[in-house]
């Protein structure tokens, strides 16, 4: 990234910077976050790398040192430990960065770790700059960006009983140039107690914010957003109250998709039950507190036996619609008098149409 002709940035000590806006960050050559690996993967700013300056087990030890010897004895073996890595660094990840590379350095928060390499990066000749505050200062935009910028956003908020294909229909808005927020994609979840991903873990907490507001800056607030309705949760991640907020006063377009076409949709989408039966019998197993245990027996039984429509089926009247009924005027305030929308095909081509009458029918 290029740092030419930028807006002025807060500094303070020489080799310091402090960041007040998001946008800043772009203003470097590259973001180096010197933190565990542990600590990158939990959550990072977009576009970092990870070049830690003390690994995982060696954060540990050094910790353990700090509290059970002394300070002196931690801070001897940590000093090794990060000279032995930046040098690691210099000759492997930057030996080729020319003169007038210009690096952000991120730690916790802005101490020792990123300290150390800021400095000896800046005796080697690069406008190296240590982030004042570190990543938690950079966590501290995210928290304030996401309760500010949801509000200025304008909603039409998918609707619609489990099976509906509304995620499919946000896909089909975006390929279309629609201004569409996914927030199961983001979450790496279905938003439902069937919809983790097999193989696909969700991300923390933070990176999914990290990555919701970078999703929402992206947008564009004169346009209206489709979105999908979603509950506070989704999987184990918590919608931002800002966003659930603006959301549940959007304007509600609500599938209405008759049932069978709704179980071949969910048949299809959720192929890869069929493929993990023993994986699809331990998320059943799930309900045992929300259904009888004849029903639960049934349901695996259906399984053994393969006969995923009617498993499907069940799984609609008994669990899932019921749910959708009890919830469905509570929380969305246009789902009083929403635009609705009969579907009673859910192929792709089927797909394709429905988003082509919800266009239609909002024209900007």
């Amino acid at each position: 990234r290029s740092h030419k002709n930028t807006q002025p940035m807060s500094t303070g000590r020489h080799g310091v910077i402090k960041i007040k806006h998001l946008e800043e960050y772009s203003q470097f050559d590259e973001i180096i976050d010197v933190r565990t690996p542990a600590e990158f993967a939990e959550d990072h700013i977009p576009g970092s790398i990870n070049c830690p300056v003390l690994d995982n087990e060696q954060r540990i030890e050094v910790g353990t040192l700090y509290k059970q010897e002394s300070p002196f004895a931690a801070k001897r073996i940590g000093a090794a430990y990060v000279a032995e890595n930046i040098a690691y660094h210099l000759r492997h990840s930057f030996q080729d960065r020319p003169k007038d590379w210009k690096p952000l350095i991120v730690c916790w928060r802005g101490g020792q770790r990123s300290g150390s390499m800021t400095l000896i990066f800046r005796r080697v000749g690069w406008d190296a700059q240590q982030l004042q505050g570190g990543y938690k200062d950079y966590r501290q935009l995210v928290i304030e960006q996401l309760a500010e910028l949801p509000r200025r956003m304008s909603f039409r908020v998918v609707c619609g009983a489990t099976g509906s294909g509304k995620s499919r229909v946000l896909q089909a808005l975006a390929q279309a140039g629609e201004s569409v927020l996914d927030l199961e994609d983001i979450a790496c979840h279905k938003g439902s107690v069937l919809g983790v991903l097999p193989g696909t873990g969700q991300p923390s907490q933070k990176m999914f914010e990290t990555r919701l507001l970078s999703a929402l800056r992206a947008l564009d607030p004169a346009r209206p957003v489709y979105v999908e309705a979603e509950s506070r949760r989704i999987g184990k991640i918590h919608v931002p109250d800002a966003l659930l907020e603006t959301m549940r006063q959007g304007e509600c377009i609500n599938i209405e998709a008759a049932f069978d076409a709704r179980v071949d949709f969910l048949l299809r989408d959720y192929d890869y039950f069929l493929r993990d039966p023993d994986w699809l019998r331990s998320r059943l197993d799930s309900l045992r507190k929300l259904q009888s245990r004849e029903t639960i027996e049934r349901w695996l039984g259906y399984v053994d036996s393969a006969q995923w429509r009617e498993l499907v089926a069940e799984l609609l009247e008994l669990h899932y619609d019921p749910l959708y009924h009890r919830s469905q005027n509570q929380n969305f305030t246009g789902l009083g008098s929403p635009a609705r929308f009969a579907c009673d095909d859910l192929t792709p081509a089927g797909v394709e149409r429905l988003a082509t009458a919800i266009r239609k029918s909002h024209p900007e």
